[in-house]
C-alpha cells in the first residue's frame, strides 16, 4: 500500500511478500555495523520480523517503516520511516538503504518526504534521529533535512552513546 510518493520514489508498507528483500537488507554488511545486528537469518525470520515489528508498527501507532521503491524499475532500495522506540520520548525517523544506492540521494528524498509526513498527516510537534557518531552518510543526510545535533544518548546500558538529532515541526 502506497503511503507517499516522490519525483523518484515510491514509499509503501512493508508486506510479507518483501521478506527476501528485508532479509537482504538486514544482513547488508552496513546495516549490522551502523544499525544493528536483528538475528534475521533465513526467510522465516524476516517474515516474523515483517509481522513483529514492521506490520505491528503500523497497527499501534499508524506508522512505520515503509519499503522504498524506484518508480522507474520497481526496484526496492531501502526502507525509510517513522519509528517509536523504547528509549526515546519522541518519535524517530530510521533510514537503510543498500550500498548500490547509496550517494544517489535517494536517502535524503526519502527522508525529507517522511518528515513532511510526520509533520503534515501524522501531526508531530518534534522530530528526532540517532545515528553513529561514526555514520557520516546518516548524519549528512539528518542535516540535509534540517536536523540538528542535540546531545549524546545511550538507548541501554550496553549500548554505544549515539548521536540524537532534533527539529521541531510546529
Amino acid at each position: 500500500m502506497k503511503i507517499l510518493e516522490t519525483k523518484r520514489l515510491i514509499l509503501q508498507k512493508v508486506s510479507l511478500e518483501d521478506a527476501s528483500i528485508i532479509l537482504a537488507l538486514l544482513n547488508e554488511p552496513s546495516f549490522i555495523r551502523n544499525i544493528g545486528d536483528r538475528g534475521v537469518r533465513t526467510f522465516e525470520d524476516a517474515s516474523e520480523y515483517i509481522s513483529n515489528r514492521l506490520i505491528a508498527s503500523y497497527k499501534k501507532f499508524g506508522f512505520g517503516m515503509y519499503l522504498v521503491v524506484l518508480k522507474d524499475t520497481g526496484s526496492a532500495v531501502g526502507i525509510c520511516g517513522l519509528v517509536k522506540r523504547d528509549g526515546l520520548d519522541d518519535v524517530d525517523i530510521g533510514y537503510a538503504f543498500f550500498p548500490q544506492y547509496w550517494a544517489k540521494g535517494y536517502a535524503s528524498e526519502a527522508a525529507q518526504a517522511v518528515k513532511e509526513y510526520a509533520r503534515n498527516t501524522i501531526g508531530l510537534d518534534r522530530l528526532v534521529a540517532i545515528t553513529d557518531p561514526a555514520n557520516q552518510g546518516s548524519i549528512r543526510v539528518l542535516e540535509k533535512i534540517g536536523l540538528k545535533f542535540e546531545k549524546g544518548v545511550k538507548l541501554s546500558e550496553d549500548d554505544i552513546e549515539l548521536n540524537l538529532y532534533a527539529i521541531d515541526l510546529k
